[in-house]
């Protein structure tokens, strides 16, 4: 029986994580980053990895192509993580970065699984497994792009589960909250191209989340390892029935409780204090 896994965003973080713990398990792992340095150092570690930059159509539908031919047409599982965060307070975004943030987190994605779905199709089964956030739960203040992106991404999720409910294809969302990646890093550098720090409101606040971007570690003490992922993305792969949401760290739980129970202004005194 197929057993490949496609999984985006391999470069460093959860996808590279969960490629490598994938493969001890006995996928098949198609692992895939978007820059050519990225795949060559993966598959010198021995994944097979293949370029699929998830801005760029003709890259991700010339990557399906590939998996089509390691496949022979089919395929089970796709792990959509690759995605980035562009900082920033709203009114000082250009219209640009976000639909750059989209076209990365979200039409990338839409263009990937619309592609592979019928492969699944093909192989009689298959799982979808999103990587969302805790942030697209709640909101907080300077990260309203990658905050719409998620959010987005959960409607887009909740939408196609009903839409395969009559198939063998079964779709999960992961929400983490503080993971140790190279988020903060590739932030930093949107945030960099984004906005000017010097004309805004927001200057004493862009300083401090600079100098939060710009640590090498996260301060947040519920912050945890990039293989936090590796059971849920396990479990939404192997079970009969997995779960529609996996919600990863204590902050993400935290929230997604406040967002059911709190009143709306209340929950925004508590989310005010954070950004």
């Amino acid at each position: 029986m197929n057993n490949t896994v496609l999984i985006t965003g391999c470069s460093t973080g959860i996808g590279y994580v969960c490629a490598h713990a994938l493969v001890k398990e006995g996928f098949d792992v198609i692992a895939s980053c978007r820059k050519d340095e990225d795949v060559a150092r993966l598959q010198q570690e021995g994944l097979h990895c293949i370029k699929l930059d998830l801005a760029d159509t003709a890259s991700i539908l010339s990557a399906v192509e590939t998996v089509k031919a390691h496949t022979g047409g089919t395929l089970y599982g796709l792990f959509n993580n690759g995605a980035y965060g562009q900082p920033g307070a709203l009114e000082d975004l250009p219209t640009d970065a976000l639909r750059d943030q989209f076209e990365a987190n979200f039409f990338g994605w839409h263009t990937l699984t619309q592609a592979v779905i019928p492969m699944m199709h093909a192989n009689g089964k298959g799982r979808i497994i999103q990587n969302s956030s805790v942030l697209g739960i709640i909101a907080l203040k300077f990260r309203g792009a990658y905050n719409a992106s998620k959010f987005a991404i959960e409607g887009w999720t909740d939408t196609i589960r009903l839409e395969l409910a009559d198939t063998p294809i079964q779709i999960s969302l992961i929400e983490p909250g503080p993971i140790e990646s190279r988020f903060r890093a590739n932030a930093l550098a949107a945030f960099h191209r984004a906005i000017n720090i010097d004309t805004s409101r927001f200057t004493n606040a862009y300083l401090s989340q600079k100098d939060r971007l710009e640590s090498e570690h996260s301060t947040n003490k519920y912050t945890l390892p990039a293989e936090a992922i590796v059971p849920p993305l396990l479990h939404a792969l192997t079970a009969a029935t997995p779960k529609i949401r996996y919600r990863v760290t204590k902050p993400t739980q935290y929230m997604a409780l406040c967002k059911r129970l709190l009143p709306s202004r209340m929950l925004d005194k508590i989310l005010a204090k954070g950004g």
